[in-house]
């Protein structure tokens, strides 16, 4: 093996290891995202009361 193939395997590797990581950052933010926007929603329902149980019998 050469060493420009050994460079450009090398450089190949880092590049797999970049995008990788790339798409797990953008996979976690999602997921951060939809956390959030869920947090909102229950916060939301517990302001306006929904999701409380009624006493109706009273």
């Amino acid at each position: 093996m050469s060493v420009s193939s050994a460079t450009n395997s090398a450089t190949a590797s880092i590049d797999a290891m970049k995008k990788a990581t790339q798409v797990q950052e953008q996979s976690v933010l999602k997921l951060l995202e939809g956390a959030q926007e869920q947090t909102k929603n229950m916060n939301t329902a517990q302001k306006t009361g929904m999701g409380k149980s009624l006493d109706l019998m009273s």
